[in-house]
């Protein structure tokens, strides 16, 4: 899969480039007319004072996003048409000398578009070309390559999609995880746990990571619930005192000191006493 990275407009210049909400209905292929990097579009695109502008440029590197889908581009030269409107403007970079650089981006374009019609459930017909809305004659490389030939590009990316091997499951979920991760370790504690976790931190049982943050919500890992029980060993008197939490029984009181159960109970089930566990 081509890489995707993005360098959003500031909403500041919203005004200029992008002011109208956009709902997408379709894709509309560009050739760039030049012989810059994506990244070089884009940053051009975001900082200079005209309203012409575009969604996401593509290389034979990358992919590098402007605006965001949400927002309307001004690229088609249709006014407030569908174009300007409800278009998803890619511009496909090297179109000026063309050459392989050139066909590589053509073909990382037809790759990133094929994921773009199965995010939105689109079929093939959504893909259109600049010349539709304005009949300027662009994407003019990628025309002169011949459009039906990028159309069908596109469409055996999209049907490569289907299949996803296990590393590209395996790759999807990690990835999909680590933001999952990311955005637990951001939250703040629940209200209904303040009193339980700023007790298990004073105790000792829970301590802040290298950035200061608790994350009280993030998951356990094994060697941290091995701290916790290890913690709970020492004050509980040992392994033999302690033998019930093993098999998960509540302890009778002469087993085990119910201080020591009762901030174990704070790990397994929030809010609920020991005794009820």
């Amino acid at each position: 899969m081509v890489a995707v990275r993005k360098n959003w407009v500031d909403p500041d210049r919203y005004g200029l480039k992008c002011p109208y909400p956009m709902r997408p209905t379709r894709i509309v292929v560009r050739n760039t007319g030049n012989d810059a990097s994506a990244e070089n579009e884009v940053a051009y695109m975001i900082r200079n004072d005209s309203e012409v502008g575009f969604h996401a440029a593509v290389d034979d590197v990358e992919v590098v996003q402007g605006i965001p889908f949400d927002r309307n581009a001004w690229a088609c030269g249709d006014g407030n048409g569908k174009g300007n409107r409800e278009g998803i403007h890619i511009e496909i970079c090297y179109s000026q000398s063309g050459g392989t650089r050139f066909i590589q981006a053509e073909k990382n374009a037809a790759q990133y578009i094929a994921g773009l019609l199965k995010q939105y459930g689109w079929g093939l017909n959504r893909v259109t070309k600049h010349q539709d809305y304005n009949g300027k004659y662009c994407p003019h490389r990628t025309l002169d390559m011949g459009w039906a030939r990028f159309l069908n590009m596109v469409e055996n990316f999209w049907k490569e999609d289907e299949e996803m091997s296990g590393e590209e499951f395996y790759q999807l979920f990690k990835e999909s995880m680590d933001r999952y991760a990311q955005e637990l370790a951001q939250k703040p504690v629940a209200g209904w746990a303040e009193k339980s976790v700023a007790q298990m931190e004073a105790e000792g049982l829970m301590s802040r990571d290298a950035e200061g943050s608790l994350r009280p919500q993030s998951f356990a890992t094994r060697q941290e619930v091995a701290v916790i029980a290890a913690g709970l060993l020492e004050r509980g008197g040992g392994v033999e005192k302690t033998r019930v939490l093993r098999c998960g029984q509540a302890p009778s009181p002469d087993e085990l000191d119910w201080e020591a159960w009762a901030l174990l109970s704070m790990c397994r089930a929030p809010g609920l006493p020991a005794k009820d566990l």
